[in-house]
């Protein structure tokens, strides 16, 4: 049977990280938390549990999160975010993984809450991530928000059944504070490359990000909240684009 690391990173996460820690015993061997300095009370409730952990200092979700994989002990990975838990049939799947690892990575599907509501289409679900891995087969790669784990040229991967359930928004106005915060990092990112989009391309894309999501990925089967997350969706394109417009001048 293999031995598995579950790392995570937090900043401030008191309200998630105890259910993030309960929901992996278990099935992690160990469990590495790195944090970026939190100012409540993540850090204590961290210790109450039995985790290694760890401080460093924040430099991008990419930057941290490789930095954290290399902090683990064992080479099979199972990373997590604070919000995030195995619901009880992936646990079962990533129990079976262990006893018979037969790929470098493996995918599941997640499943995110908002503010009390299963968000089952919306362009949210099936919202699939490699989050456990042999970190010898592959490592973090691409740009912050759009990190993702990249397997080795010939990696097998496999997909695990259950859902990585994601508890991501209590409120609508911690919604809209992360927008500003994610996007102040997506523009950034995108003026460093060099893109450039007029008022009408945004509209447009404003536009299309909406309709796709809320009749094309089916976002009026979430009822109201459907509707709410199209349009959060929406919104964050058209702050995104015009933050990178503003850094242009």
């Amino acid at each position: 049977m293999i031995r598995i690391s579950a790392v995570i990173i937090t900043f401030n996460e008191e309200r998630n990280i105890a259910g993030c820690l309960q929901s992996i015993e278990g099935i992690a061997d160990e469990i590495v938390v790195v944090d970026s300095y939190s100012t409540d009370a993540t850090e204590n409730i961290c210790k109450s549990f039995n985790v290694r952990f760890l401080q460093h200092p924040f430099e991008g979700y990419m930057q941290q999160k490789s930095w954290a994989c290399e902090q683990a002990k064992y080479d099979y990975i199972l990373q997590l975010d604070a919000d995030e838990q195995p619901s009880e049939e992936l646990k079962r799947s990533i129990l079976e993984a262990k006893t018979d690892w037969k790929a470098d990575g493996y995918s599941f599907n997640r499943l995110t809450n908002y503010m009390g509501k299963w968000i089952r289409h919306s362009g949210w679900y099936p919202d699939a991530k490699l989050r456990l891995w042999d970190r010898r087969k592959g490592a973090w790669s691409g740009i912050n928000l759009h990190e993702s784990v990249k397997m080795n040229e010939n990696a097998v991967v496999a997909k695990l059944k259950g859902d990585l359930l994601h508890y991501s928004y209590y409120s609508m106005q911690q919604h809209l504070n992360q927008i500003n915060s994610f996007t102040e990092i997506a523009a950034k990112e995108g003026f460093a490359k060099g893109k450039n989009t007029s008022l009408i391309v945004i509209i447009i894309k404003v536009a299309w990000k909406f309709k796709r999501d809320y009749i094309f990925k089916l976002g009026f089967l979430d009822g109201y909240y459907g509707f709410v997350v199209c349009s959060m969706s929406a919104y964050n394109t058209y702050v995104k684009y015009l933050k990178m417009r503003e850094l242009k001048k």
